[in-house]
């Protein structure tokens, strides 16, 4: 549905339940979904959704993903207070990744940093380069 489509102007529409029906789950039913903040552009954290968490998502406006560690769904926020609001949610053209524009309420990741992404590499090394904004014990008490 994504390819045959690619083609089409600007406007152009299908049925969140054919998008839904066509997207590429892998075999645990998931895909990929990137978080970004909305008016930064930061890209925030990477996780997973399925279809239920992404209608749960688009109904209520709070970001919703699966874990996989758990196994369930997972209200971003739930345990830590640290919450997402949808802003706007988009597929890629190969309709395997899901991006997820957020307003992120404090740190989006469990170690208390802004976001996932803190591990900079280069040539030679890979160095932490951001410090905590919370501490993750204050996080989940």
């Amino acid at each position: 549905m994504f390819k045959d489509n690619e083609h089409q102007p600007e406007g152009f529409q299908v049925s969140l339940k054919e998008a839904l029906d066509n997207l590429k789950y892998n075999s645990e039913g998931l895909v990929p979904a990137i978080a970004q903040q909305h008016d930064t552009g930061e890209v925030l954290m990477m996780a997973w959704m399925n279809r239920e968490a992404i209608e749960e998502t688009l109904q209520t406006g709070r970001v919703c993903y699966f874990s996989r560690s758990r196994g369930k769904l997972w209200r971003k926020g739930e345990s830590s207070g640290q919450v997402q609001l949808l802003k706007e949610l988009r597929f890629d053209c190969d309709a395997d990744t899901v991006l997820v524009l957020v307003d992120q309420t404090g740190p989006a990741c469990h170690t208390g940093r802004r976001d996932c992404f803190y591990w900079k590499a280069d040539a030679d090394n890979v160095t932490i380069d951001k410090t905590p904004i919370i501490d993750p014990k204050e996080l989940y008490k």
